[in-house]
């Protein structure tokens, strides 16, 4: 059955591309457009584009260093694969989902956007009118590809491969692109509540927390499930490039080279370091070594903590950012055992913590000095308005984002089974899934 549903997919994809010229309409160059676009902006957001995608094979590796020798090539798939099926996905109807015209402020009409009908070089989004529409529509494709690749370190070391294929899918279309229409289309939802999210603490953060969590509570626990991590030399050199590709994601936000990247490029920068710090340093208070696999963990927090917040608040402001970030993660961490939960490498306390807490701060911290976008200041500043907005946001998104993914995991469950046998988790997924080992 598998055979012919694959057969028919590739096959329906072939044909509608090569036909595509028949159905979908081309739309003419609008030179007045063409004439606002900046060499400059346009040259930053194809390297910030760029940057973004190289975040996801490190997050292969950063994940695949933390799991056992036998899951480490399946765990680092999990993350490749993404990179593929979700840049497909996005091309076919993911992106007019997400940024197509506003179905009651919640989702968006797919059909003007199919096949990136209408999304060229010769348009521009209204939210970055100095890049082509295209340059937009790619930059927006990388943030999608990472999002459920966050999601499984949550189930590492125990699903079927095809079901986390269909998952993702799955996830992608009644997840994530609601999310980022609420949050970053002009029509959307959330945007015009006045919720701020610079770079994704909602969108791709808290929904792949919360994912992460409705996965480990369904997939149940692992047979062993504190294997020793394989490779802590991954771990490292996948921090390496996350952090690097990070700028991409905060900085590339700015949507231009300008100001405002420079400055988000500086909050990302101090957020990582001092919360990685933090946690090496908490470490050492409660009597354990400075470890390499907690200087990583501290940096990632950090980055998470950051991203809704790069673009609105001030350096020192990041520093207390990072700092808080990575103490509640870090304990997070250390007490979510108690609640007999199998995160296999603590997404949830990690991205899902560390993004609320960002989304929470963001309403604390976010300045108009720093970004004249911002209408309602932060708490901080002695304004309650965005602080009450943001933690409606959190609550709601929360829920959907849980609730919904929990729900997904029951029908790809339905439709072919989520977890391996006993016999092939022993085993190890790199072997019984897809025949190769260490």
């Amino acid at each position: 059955m598998r055979k012919i549903v694959l057969s028919v997919i590739l096959v329906t994809i072939l044909v509608l591309s090569y036909f595509s010229n028949y159905f979908l309409t081309i739309h003419t160059t609008n030179p007045s457009e063409i004439s606002k676009f900046d060499t400059g902006d346009i040259a930053w957001m194809v390297v910030a584009s760029a940057l973004v995608l190289l975040m996801t094979p490190g997050l292969g590796f950063f994940y695949g260093g933390m799991v056992g020798k036998k899951n480490v090539i399946s765990t680092m798939l999990q993350s490749f694969m993404a990179m593929i099926i979700v840049t497909v996905l996005w091309v076919l109807i993911a992106f007019g989902l997400s940024f197509g015209p506003s179905i009651g402020g919640i989702i968006g009409n797919p059909i003007p956007y199919i096949f990136f009908q209408g999304v060229g070089i010769g348009t521009s989004w209204k939210l970055a009118p100095t890049i082509p529409f295209l340059l937009f529509a790619l930059f927006q494709a990388k943030f999608a590809i990472i999002t459920p690749a966050i999601v499984t370190g949550a189930f590492a070391e125990r699903i079927r491969f095809w079901a986390y294929l269909l998952f993702m899918v799955l996830f992608i279309l009644f997840v994530y692109a609601p999310l980022a229409h609420m949050t970053w289309h002009p029509d959307g939802l959330l945007f015009n509540f006045g919720v701020l999210d610079f770079a994704g603490g909602t969108v791709v953060h808290m929904s792949a927390g919360w994912a992460a969590l409705a996965g480990a509570i369904f997939l149940g626990k692992r047979k062993s499930p504190k294997p020793n991590p394989a490779r802590i030399t991954y771990v490292l050199l996948g921090t390496g490039l996350l952090w690097f590709g990070w700028f991409g994601f905060n900085a590339g936000s700015a949507m231009g080279a300008n100001g405002l990247a420079v400055q988000a490029l500086g909050t990302t920068t101090v957020a990582a370091a001092v919360a990685s710090m933090t946690w090496v340093f908490l470490d050492k208070i409660m009597g354990h070594k400075l470890s390499a696999m907690g200087a990583c963990i501290g940096a990632i927090v950090g980055l998470v903590t950051i991203t809704p917040a790069a673009g609105f608040v001030s350096m020192p402001h990041a520093i207390t950012m990072g700092i808080i970030g990575s103490i509640i993660s870090n304990i997070t961490v250390s007490k979510f055992h108690k609640f007999k939960i199998d995160d296999a490498l603590d997404v949830f306390a990690c991205h899902g913590v560390g993004g609320m807490v960002g989304m929470v701060l963001t309403g604390v911290f976010a300045s108009k000095d720093i970004n004249p976008a911002v209408v309602d200041q932060g708490l901080a500043f002695g304004e309650t308005t965005l602080f009450i907005h943001q933690i409606i946001a959190l609550v709601g998104v929360s829920i959907f984002a849980f609730a919904m993914s929990y729900f997904l995991f029951y029908i790809v469950n339905k439709i072919t089974p989520l977890r391996v046998t006993e016999e092939r988790e022993e085993l190890g997924l790199d072997i019984s899934q897809h025949g190769e080992y260490l």
